[in-house]
């Protein structure tokens, strides 16, 4: 991307990496991620305290939520065929996500029981503060030829169409469920993961996960912006939480919608998208803030001189990211974005496995993730990274109080 002459082509075209495109600066160019009530009533300084994040609200907690630093996300593929006692396993999985958002132990606890019976929870939080522990559930598509729930299946989650470049690996892919896990300490995260999948034994099982670390957007005004793994600032005109309109514009499922167990849900696509770091690295720093379409340092946009400042599209290259992923360039479509970095080892060829777990809430799919990732086709980022993994969830909305449950407004019928 840099200017350069005929007779000296860009590091990319010589390196010729395939890749798909990527919706990773769509907060940054102007996208939606915010803090919001909805089971979220802590004050964003609350986060070096081990503070815990109330579970009950008209929206589940993890979504608008100020984004804390870890990660654990799983999907389940559910194994039972019985609709009573996969109804029982959500109840018993909110009353234990109830008491382990607060800080406490599983039922019983780890200790002090039955001697001949295996302890309630597994113990390795114990003694750990609740670390702004937020667990948010959702619905795969594939859940809804169980259970004689095809009547239910909202015309929004749709399955995902084929985009540019995407190479997705079935087994990171897709599930009847999902749990995001998020926390300030990665061992209360990994806890509540792995209790949901004791609870849930013989009725589910996981799928797949995905650890995170190193948040990829900011959610709360005035704090410092956070770097992807290729050292540029993401999120950066994210969404305050006071912005509530927005968030009921572009996040929540509204009345109109339907379906009405929707109300006040959302739908999120997950997505695990490979970064090939050592090009990259190896790529011109003007080549680099070409791409992106913002400086490395600042932050700002193409001849903006601050981070926030708006930016001016045009005068981007046009297949710079920020400019194909602005809402300007889609019509207006916003998502809340909740990303995380990860490494993963290496890819047995020397190469580091390592990326953005991407996660994006809105409140259409169709207008929002597909139609920007539609346009991010001739993105110059796709030579530098690829989408390898994906999922789509339907959201429910929040548990209102200690007698709710997740997917209450779903299964009525057991309710």
């Amino acid at each position: 991307m840099t200017e350069t002459s005929s007779s000296s082509p860009s590091r990319r075209s010589l390196i010729g990496w395939g890749g798909a495109g990527l919706a990773l600066g769509a907060a940054a160019a102007g996208g939606a991620v915010a803090i919001t009530d909805g089971g979220d009533d802590i004050e964003p300084t609350a986060a070096g305290t081990g503070a815990a994040v109330a579970f009950h609200g008209t929206n589940q907690a993890g979504i608008a939520t100020p984004v804390q630093d870890r990660l654990h996300f799983a999907t389940f593929d559910v194994t039972t065929d019985d609709r009573a006692e996969f109804v029982q396993l959500l109840k018993d999985w909110t009353a234990a996500a109830r008491r382990m958002t607060a800080g406490k132990a599983v039922g019983d606890g780890a200790y002090g029981g039955l001697a001949e019976a295996p302890p309630d929870d597994t113990g390795e939080a114990l003694g750990l503060k609740p670390s702004r522990l937020t667990l948010t559930v959702g619905f795969g598509p594939s859940l809804f030829g169980k259970f004689g729930l095809d009547g239910e299946r909202p015309e929004a989650l749709i399955d995902l169409p084929k985009f540019a470049g995407e190479a997705l690996d079935a087994a990171r892919s897709g599930g009847d469920l999902c749990v995001q896990a998020c926390a300030d300490d990665p061992q209360v995260a990994v806890h509540a993961i792995r209790n949901l999948a004791r609870i849930g034994f013989g009725k589910v099982v996981i799928r797949w996960s995905q650890l995170g670390f190193g948040k990829t957007s900011s959610t709360t005004p005035d704090a410092q912006t956070p770097r992807n793994l290729m050292g540029f600032k993401d999120g950066t005109r994210n969404i305050a939480g006071t912005e509530t309109d927005r968030l009921k514009k572009f996040v929540w499922v509204g009345q109109k919608d339907g379906p009405e167990w929707m109300v006040g849900g959302s739908y999120l696509v997950a997505r695990r998208i490979r970064m090939h770091i050592e090009p990259w690295d190896r790529t011109s720093l003007q080549e680099q803030e070409d791409i992106f379409g913002r400086d490395k340092g600042e932050g700002a946009p193409v001849g903006k001189a601050k981070e926030h400042d708006a930016p001016f599209l045009k005068a981007m290259k046009p297949d710079a990211h920020v400019r194909l992923a602005h809402p300007d360039s889609n019509g207006g479509a916003t998502i809340l974005r909740r990303g995380y970095s990860f490494t993963d080892g290496t890819d047995g060829l020397g190469r580091l496995e390592a990326g953005l777990f991407f996660l994006a809430y809105q409140r259409d799919v169709r207008e929002g993730f597909v139609r920007i990732q539609r346009h991010l086709a001739t993105d110059a980022l796709n030579e530098y990274i690829q989408h390898v993994g994906s999922a789509l969830f339907a959201v429910p909305p929040g548990v209102r109080d200690k007698d709710d449950w997740w997917g209450r407004t779903l299964f009525s019928k057991e309710a």
